[in-house]
């Protein structure tokens, strides 16, 4: 039986979903390079750098 595959790379559409933000708002992002982005077909967020843009954006102090 085979593991269920863990997704390395998310859509726009999938990280504009996490966020609650459009996905015009993500192409902002990626665009600022606020947020770091591959282009394999179309746009892909890995996960960590997901994680990464919330801890960098979050007003809260270590």
């Amino acid at each position: 039986m085979r593991k269920p595959s863990k997704k390395k790379f998310m859509t726009i559409a999938a990280v504009a979903k996490e966020l609650d933000v459009s996905q015009r708002s993500v192409n902002r992002y990626i665009a600022a390079k606020k947020l770091k982005a591959t282009k394999i077909g179309s746009w892909r967020i890995t996960k960590k750098d997901l994680q990464d843009f919330i801890r960098g954006s979050s007003n809260i102090q270590k």
